[in-house]
């Protein structure tokens, strides 16, 4: 999941400060879940969003809207009676979803009410952590099913480091070092010469460094006759 934490309160005041009529938008998937986005949290902006407007004398009209999932333009555009004659919307959703919602009504100005961070999981409850670098190149094969990309604090493919002392991380000492935790990985799974394998350096064309990722499906892609039917029926 994408994990994302809220904008201060001020910075988002800010933002809007020209603004009368300012749609708050929430998302209940990934920032649900990060207790970032989700309808709990719309309802506690927009409502500081009122107060600070009565405080200071802005008069600011707030609404609000919580979709499925902001990322999918499916449920976006059923938000459009939402958005209509709106100053600005904040999006509370991760980034993806407020660029969608940006793709969807151009003429709208859809501003991020949330910091998008990485894509990790619970770790325990409040606690999100980082888990996936989204590299392009996966080789949890190798270590055990935990990515030294992400979870190492130098992105070692070859380690530990020298500086890792007693399982924790020499950048970090309340860090765990991912290379104790892929070794113990390895060793609780019987496969622990892989600790021996060297992983040659990883083909960083998939990652980001080369612009859009884009993944296509050819079993989903739509003909143009589909393509026809289904902006028909939209």
């Amino acid at each position: 999941m994408i994990i994302a934490e809220q904008k201060p309160l001020t910075e988002i005041c800010r933002i809007v400060e020209n603004d009368h009529k300012i749609l708050v938008a929430g998302c209940k998937s990934c920032v649900a879940i990060c207790l970032a986005g989700g309808e709990k949290e719309v309802g506690i902006l927009a409502e500081s969003l009122r107060l600070y407007s009565d405080l200071n004398n802005k008069e600011w009209e707030i609404s609000e809207v919580v979709v499925e999932r902001q990322c999918e333009k499916e449920w976006v555009r059923e938000i459009g009676p939402s958005i209509e004659g709106k100053d600005s919307v904040v999006s509370i959703a991760c980034g993806v979803g407020a660029q969608v919602v940006q793709e969807l009504y151009p003429d709208a100005r859809i501003v991020s009410g949330l910091n998008t961070s990485n894509m990790g999981a619970p770790d325990e409850p409040g606690i999100f952590l980082e888990k996936c670098g989204g590299c392009g190149d996966c080789v949890l094969h190798l270590t055990g099913g935990i990515c030294p990309i992400a979870r190492c604090a130098k992105s070692m493919l070859n380690g530990p480091c020298g500086g890792s002392q007693n399982g924790k991380c020499e950048v970090n000492p309340d860090t765990p070092c991912a290379w104790d935790q892929i070794y113990n990985s390895l060793k609780r799974l019987g496969r622990l010469n892989l600790i021996e394998k060297v992983i040659p350096p990883k083909n960083w064309i998939p990652s980001s460094s080369g612009g859009p990722r884009k993944i296509v499906r050819a079993e989903a892609v739509l003909t143009p006759e589909e393509k026809k039917t289904k902006e028909g029926v939209d």
